[in-house]
């Protein structure tokens, strides 16, 4: 989270409501320049998947049943699987994009092998002929386009790149963050 780590800045927390739980707080915002920031990296699947049952993202909603966490291959999970009424089966998965540089949102924001394992399951899917998502969350709103940050990994944008190439599609969309909640905006368009 390079890109809302700055000292000094307002930062929200909520208080846990599980009396067990090792720590108190969650981090859910942070106060940047340009936006609040949602934290929280629980959000984005909560979201994505109450927008998706909701029929709010137009892109996914000619889907009626969601799961949750699905297996697909051994060892590995994706976010969300939705089917229709007639078979047809998406898998979703989410990616939590809070770094934005200029106007551009960018992901990831380190290394990220696990990212890496799932654009590969994703474009085994789609060779399949079952549809396959990357959806990236961004949790913020100050940025206007999405990019993947090849400076930070380029293995990451090179094989973003090639499985759009072999039917894995991509989405992503900005929010609207207050102090009270973290809601759907509108889907930004990608450079790739």
């Amino acid at each position: 989270m390079k890109g809302c780590s700055e000292p000094g800045r307002p930062v929200y927390l909520s208080r846990a409501k599980n009396a067990e739980r090792k720590l108190l707080y969650t981090w859910e915002l942070i106060r940047m320049p340009g936006s609040l920031v949602g934290v929280n990296t629980l959000v984005p699947n909560r979201l994505v998947h109450a927008a998706c049952s909701a029929g709010a993202i137009p892109e996914l909603d000619a889907y009626n049943s969601i799961k949750r966490e699905v297996a697909t291959n051994a060892g590995t999970r994706l976010d969300l699987r939705l089917e229709s009424l007639h078979g047809k089966v998406c898998f979703v998965e989410i990616k939590n994009c809070t770094l934005v540089e200029g106007d551009a949102a960018y992901f990831p924001d380190a290394v990220t092998s696990r990212g890496l394992k799932h654009l590969v399951e994703l474009e085994r899917l789609a060779a399949t002929g079952q549809r396959a998502v990357v959806f990236f969350l961004i949790q913020r709103m100050d940025a206007k386009v999405f990019k993947p940050a090849d400076r930070i990994d380029p293995q990451y944008g090179c094989r973003l790149r090639e499985v759009l190439k072999n039917n894995v599609e991509i989405l992503a969309y900005d929010v609207h963050v207050s102090l009270t909640r973290i809601s759907l905006r509108k889907r930004l368009p990608c450079e790739l």
